[in-house]
């Protein structure tokens, strides 16, 4: 297939997307264009309304990621609609299932073998394991407080002291997966890495991190 051919064929793909997520989302083309303006970036109505009639063949990347936040789609999903395209064209001459061209994109593709240091897909691994970091973190904090507001709410003298013995391993836990998160992001500053903000519920973590 030709450069072009492909190039415009995306497009015309991505835009009927567009437009059935539009449609989805309950908004008029004067809406949609509305809510853009509403962002911060004025998306007349007419280009949306040529793009999704194909009188368009080209979608400005600023205004790709405007109207998927408008439409409230993740924007890769524009573009590799999994579960209602089996395949799709990536790049010209080359059709792949479609998960594979998300993976390949998101850069979540297996590797044989660690990602070389300092690579983009280095380090978007590494973003990944914080964000894991984060959410086991938060469940096991969540987890301890519930345990310790359950403890101090039992009138039973029994039962409360089975209650605060749980407390306490759960603290635990929740303690060494909040020192295994701080460790993980002193490793990622020492690397140079500007570092994702927490949750407020882990913001001692960074207080402790300030104080280093």
């Amino acid at each position: 297939m030709p450069t072009s051919d492909w190039s415009s064929n995306f497009t015309a793909r991505v835009a009927e997307h567009m437009r059935a997520a539009r449609q989805s989302a309950g908004l008029t083309v004067a809406e949609a264009a509305s809510a853009c303006a509403d962002l911060g970036l004025a998306v007349p109505k007419t280009t949306i309304t040529n793009l999704e009639t194909g009188r368009r063949s080209s979608l400005d990347l600023a205004e790709f990621l405007v109207l998927a936040e408008v439409y409230k789609i993740p924007p890769v999903s524009l573009l590799f609609p999994l579960g209602t395209t089996a395949t799709v064209a990536v790049l010209p001459n080359q059709e792949v299932p479609t998960w594979d061209a998300l993976a390949w994109f998101t850069g979540e593709d297996p590797l044989e073998k660690p990602a070389p240091e300092g690579s983009p897909r280095q380090v978007l691994d590494v973003f990944r394991a914080h964000r894991d970091a984060v959410e086991t973190a938060l469940t096991s904090s969540r987890l301890a407080k519930e345990r310790r507001r359950k403890a101090s709410t039992s009138l039973d003298p029994q039962r409360r002291e089975q209650l605060l013995s749980a407390a306490a391993s759960y603290e635990q836990v929740a303690f060494d997966d909040c020192r295994e998160l701080r460790d993980f992001r002193d490793r990622m500053r020492e690397h140079g890495m500007a570092l994702p903000a927490l949750p407020d519920e882990l913001n001692f973590i960074e207080d402790i991190e300030n104080e280093d």
